[in-house]
């Protein structure tokens, strides 16, 4: 029980440090901008562009269509072993009245 108010004390403080940091500070004239370090170096170089994968879809269609299909087979030849052995078998319920 201790080490959870622990961490929740912890916790509280961290988040009022992160909010405290993005605010204006107390000080004459002093504004804290926030930095976006994915397209910039902490220099202020900006970053090269991140390399774009081609044929993005189609190498995801290329893998989870074939491992559909045997999932597919697969699971139809299961139920038909369940059924053969009379394992599993549905009922056909005729209600014509």
């Amino acid at each position: 029980m201790a080490s959870a108010l622990g961490r929740l004390a912890r916790l509280s403080a961290l988040r009022n440090a992160r909010s405290s940091l993005l605010a204006p500070s107390h000080g004459p004239g002093r504004v804290v901008t926030p930095g976006r370090t994915a397209v910039s170096t902490s220099s202020g170089g900006i970053l090269p562009r991140p390399k774009k994968t081609p044929f993005g879809l189609i190498r995801i269609a290329l893998v989870v269509v074939p491992f559909l299909y045997v999932g597919t087979q697969i699971s139809k030849n299961f139920a038909a072993l369940l059924e053969e052995h009379d394992i599993f078998v549905p009922e056909d319920d005729d209600d014509d009245d």
